[in-house]
Parts: structure tokens; C-alpha cells; sequence
């Protein structure tokens, strides 16, 4: 998910663990023992994206509130933990071509690269969407070389037990993911879907690297360009979403970031609409003239005060429900930092707040699924929920 998120590194320690209780409690999922809460309804019924639980658990680049994220062992456990969909890619390009799984181009705080010092004189300063940024990129190395180095956790801050996994997993390529996606529903005897999102398509595509025809087609070589396909694809750049329209039938979502920014394609194509014009009756619309969803910030289903507390929700659940839309907020994870203030426990930043209380608040606006970095509270918060 996006780089419009705010991430909040602040230092500490001092763990709240929640994960034994989840893993052993969500409906006895992870550990193939018989659940006894009803379960989440198919609010939408029907075949496909519409089939899944309501609401939808997605793993947010795996299970990165337990392993570093965007690497197999992430998407692994999180299928594991029980999650309905894994997002599994934020889509990037190599110098040859290639799509690779990264949070963003710049692998400096992902990645061992800064370790390698045959890579030393990659790191230079660019400018991404507007933003100066330093660090090494995806696209000034073959896959050979993404291929020597080894992920670690973005915020050990907050994460300091993920830290124990750095160098454990490659940089994952979506070919690989296609194929693991397939491994695993073999495996599992059901479907397993993913939700890979293109990362700065306007960036990639003015440096000759246009991700949406690389996606494209890499879905049809694995046969899964449909409409009932088991891959839904995401971006914050709607030109983006729609040009992945004319090229595969997937089911589609445009990502929102705060209400008064700007996409990056609008900015790059002098469209002065804002996030707060594509959140009206009117955007809304448009949007499902050629996309099944939205990913909004969660700020937008219920904004927070000054202090940072969840205020009453918005319109925007019922008005894209209106246009047809499906609504798949961004991000719930369980830390401190990343919680509306009212559900904070402690000041510790790697300490868990009362998370499921933040859950109840936003399962009650309707959303039909959430990005999570724990899916397993998340599949604990929806048994809650639709056990109420």
C-alpha cells in the first residue's frame, strides 16, 4: 500500500503480544482447529471478488506486522493466519524489465543494500512524484543484482521482533508470486487471491519502464487477465487504473490518499481535481465507470480530531456503495503509533492499543474490507463483529 501512508518510527521496546491469543482464537483457523463463531457473511453474494467474506481480511503486503514485508514468508504466514486476500506485490520495475515486490523503488530501508559495497555508488538522489529522495533504486539494477540482496524489516522501531527475519527472503518477482499464488491453491484446495498494486506508474512509464503493460502481461501468461480472475490490482494514479481497464478484465481499485491531495498523474497532466473532488457523488462515479473499488486512507471513512481522535464517519461508504463501488480502506495495524488516539494504550511505540475496539468503529461504517498488517487480529475483529 501506498507511499501516501505516514509512518511512525519513534524508538522503543516493550512488547503487548497479542499474536499466541489471535493465532489460537481466529475461529481456530491457523491451526485447523473447529472454529465456533459463525462466519462472516458474503454480504454481496455472487462469484468472485463478490464471493469472499464481508468484511474482507486483506494482508497488507503479507503479514507484515510479524515478518518483514513484500517476502514470501510474510505472504506466507499470512495466508496461514487465515487472511481472505494477500497483497502481494507493490509493483516495481528493474533496469531490464522486470517486476519485482518492493514497497517503493528505493530498497535503502528494505533491503541489506547499504551492506553490499559493490552497490556504494548506486545511491544518488531523485525525484519521486515532487519529492527529492535518496537511496538506491529498483531501476538502476538487473533482477541478477535485486537478486543478491536480502529484505529487512522498514520500521524496526516499531517492529523490533521483525528484525529477527532480516536476510532471511529474497526480493520476491511477480512471475514468483504467480506462481506461489498457484502452489498455494493447490495446496489449500481452495482459491488463493492477491491484490498487487502499481507503484509511481507515471514515474516508471516517462523512464521507458510502463508498469500496466508488464502486468498485463504477465496476468494473461498465467491465464488470469478476467473478470472472475483471483487478482485484483490497485493504484493511487486513477489514469493508471484506467489504462489497466483497456488492457485485462481484472477487477480494478483506485487507492485515495487525504482528502486535499493530488494524485500524481493529475499533477503530472495539470487535472486540478483533488482526492476531496473524486470523493464526491460525482467522482464516485466516474471511478466505477471503469473500476470495482476504492482503497481509501482510513481518514476518510472517519476522520480524526486535532488530538487525533476518531470523529463521527463520513458519507463516503454509502455514497460509493450508491455508485457501485466496493470500499477496501488502508491500513489497521495493531502498534500504538498507527491508532486513532482513543484506541492508544501506553506511549510505547511498539506496544499494542485496543485494536479490536478500532475495528469495531470502522466495521460499523459498512467498509466491505480492510488492509491490515495483522491479519489474524483482523480475523479475530471480524468474528467479534458479525457475532455481536
Amino acid at each position: 500500500m501506498g507511499t501516501q501512508e505516514t509512518d511512525e518510527r519513534a524508538g522503543g521496546t516493550g512488547r503487548r503480544a497479542l499474536l499466541g491469543a489471535a493465532v489460537l482464537g481466529a475461529g481456530g483457523a491457523v491451526l485447523g482447529l473447529p472454529g465456533t463463531a459463525r462466519a462472516a457473511g458474503t454480504r454481496h453474494g455472487g462469484t468472485g471478488l463478490k464471493g469472499l467474506p464481508v468484511p474482507t481480511v486483506i494482508g497488507h503486503r503479507g503479514a507484515s506486522g510479524h515478518r518483514p514485508e513484500h517476502t514470501l514468508g510474510a505472504y506466507q504466514l499470512a495466508l496461514d493466519m487465515g487472511a481472505d486476500i494477500v497483497e502481494a506485490g507493490d509493483l516495481v520495475p528493474t533496469r531490464d524489465g522486470h517486476l519485482v515486490c518492493r514497497h517503493e523503488p528505493e530498497i535503502g530501508g528494505t533491503t541489506d543494500v547499504a551492506d553490499h559495497p559493490e552497490f556504494a555508488g548506486r545511491r544518488r538522489t531523485k525525484t519521486l512524484d515532487g519529492v527529492a529522495t535518496t537511496g538506491w533504486f529498483t531501476e538502476d539494477f538487473t533482477l541478477a543484482e535485486l537478486k543478491t540482496l536480502r529484505a529487512t524489516e522498514r520500521i524496526p522501531a516499531n517492529r523490533p521482533h521483525n528484525t529477527l527475519y532480516d536476510g532471511r527472503w529474497e526480493i520476491p518477482t511477480f512471475e514468483e508470486v504467480l506462481r506461489w499464488q498457484d502452489e498455494q491453491t493447490r495446496r489449500r484446495g481452495k482459491q488463493v487471491w492477491i491484490y498487487p498494486e502499481l507503484k509511481h506508474p507515471t514515474y516508471f512509464r516517462k523512464l521507458g519502464l510502463g508498469l500496466e503493460e508488464r502486468v498485463a502481461r504477465a496476468l494473461r501468461r498465467h491465464g488470469k487477465d478476467g473478470k472472475h480472475s483471483p487478482v485484483v490490482l490497485q493504484s493511487f494514479e486513477p489514469t493508471s487504473v484506467r489504462r489497466l481497464a483497456g488492457l485485462v478484465g481484472n477487477p480494478l481499485v483506485v487507492l485515495l490518499s487525504g482528502a486535499g491531495t493530488r494524485p500524481w498523474d493529475f499533477v503530472e497532466t495539470g487535472d486540478p481535481r483533488t482526492v476531496a473532488d473524486l470523493v464526491t457523488p460525482e467522482g464516485l462515479k466516474e471511478i466505477a465507470s471503469y473500476a470495482r473499488g476504492i482503497g481509501p486512507t482510513l481518514d476518510l471513512v472517519v476522520p480524526r480530531d486535532s488530538a487525533g481522535r476518531l470523529k463521527e464517519p463520513t458519507t463516503l461508504v454509502r455514497d460509493a456503495h450508491r455508485a457501485g463501488l466496493l470500499v477496501h480502506p488502508y491500513t489497521l495495524r495493531n502498534e500504538n503509533p498507527f491508532l486513532p488516539a482513543d484506541f492508544r494504550k501506553g506511549t510505547d511505540p511498539d506496544a499494542y492499543g485496543d485494536v479490536f475496539g478500532a475495528y469495531r468503529a470502522y466495521f460499523a461504517t459498512g467498509i466491505d474490507g480492510i488492509f491490515t498488517d495483522h491479519p489474524d487480529t483482523g480475523l479475530l475483529a471480524r468474528e467479534d463483529f458479525v457475532n455481536r
